[in-house]
């Protein structure tokens, strides 16, 4: 249970939340650039109702763990992290063919190895900006398991209008969150990420968020994270992909589920693999116009 952005408590599932450029692209090119874009990851999440627990930015992706009430709120939210970035690209370097091929994704986490081995991952992003893991300044990873919190910030509550959308560049009435700004003006994560959040995944053990930060198969989780919600598989591969999933939930391969399980199992699939509905239908063994009665389609 969580206090969301709108004062509503409710059940939250979470959630890894992607956007990524073209591989030859930089959407990040100054720090401006940076913080800018650490910023609309908190204005985003907190108009789409959701929670940010830990965040990184590097220079053509960015990655954020969000607790998200739906799957549709979690989708509103990384499209919404484009949309903003997109006006602000645009605007100032007059580029539109380059954020046009930029993707979103938002994956819902199911198990407890999968939601520790995504917080480790995300700031672990670091090392592609060529940085240390713990002195990246655009990544929430500072934030967690924080004791000692920093001196002489700004509460962003106090600031005047014209201070927050300087800042912010933005609209948005910030007069009632809880987030600091640093020296630079920079969003202090303890300030801003749920890191209680964090820090119960890690049974409140900071030597064991940091055993497996430094320990996670990152090809893995890059091939889960940033390329599996992207790229259409084969159907062989997603045939296998699903069969590991059927093991997890039910104990069972795909051919041996009943169409009950079957038809909890399917949503769950279309929302964290790149596919179609005549590919689900011949994985899953069922009709087509099945498959889209089921997704709502």
């Amino acid at each position: 249970m969580r206090e969301l952005p709108d004062g509503s408590i409710r059940n939250v599932m979470p959630f890894h939340v992607c956007m990524k450029g073209l591989e030859e692209a930089v959407l990040c090119r100054d720090e401006q650039d940076y913080d800018i874009l650490v910023k609309i990851i908190f204005l985003a999440a907190r108009s789409k109702n959701v929670i940010v627990v830990i965040y990184s930015v590097v220079s053509n992706h960015c990655h954020a763990l969000v607790l998200s009430p739906c799957q549709e709120c979690a989708d509103a939210c990384a499209a919404e992290i484009k949309r903003r970035y997109s006006m602000w690209f645009t605007r100032k370097y007059g580029e539109r063919r380059i954020m046009k091929g930029v993707k979103v994704s938002a994956q819902i986490l199911t198990d407890r190895w999968h939601i520790r081995n995504t917080l480790a991952y995300i700031p672990r992003n670091a090392l592609d900006n060529g940085q240390d893991v713990n002195t990246y300044k655009w990544s929430g990873y500072r934030g967690m398991f924080c004791r000692e919190k920093p001196r002489n910030l700004r509460r962003v509550d106090t600031l005047s209008v014209r201070e927050a959308r300087s800042l912010f560049h933005s609209a948005d009435k910030l007069d009632k969150v809880p987030w600091m700004l640093d020296s630079d003006n920079g969003l202090e994560p303890f300030s801003a990420c749920d890191h209680a959040y964090l820090e119960q995944a890690f049974e409140n053990d900071q030597a064991f968020f940091l055993k497996t930060v430094g320990s996670i198969n990152t090809a893995e989780m890059h091939f889960a994270l940033e390329e599996r919600p992207f790229n259409l598989l084969p159907d062989t591969e997603l045939y296998k992909s699903v069969n590991e999933t059927a093991g997890k939930w039910f104990g069972n391969d795909i051919g041996s589920l009943s169409l009950e399980r079957k038809y909890r199992l399917l949503p769950y699939v279309y929302r964290t693999r790149k596919t179609t509905v005549s590919q689900l239908a011949r994985v899953f063994g069922i009709g087509r116009e099945i498959v889209r009665a089921i997704l709502g389609l």
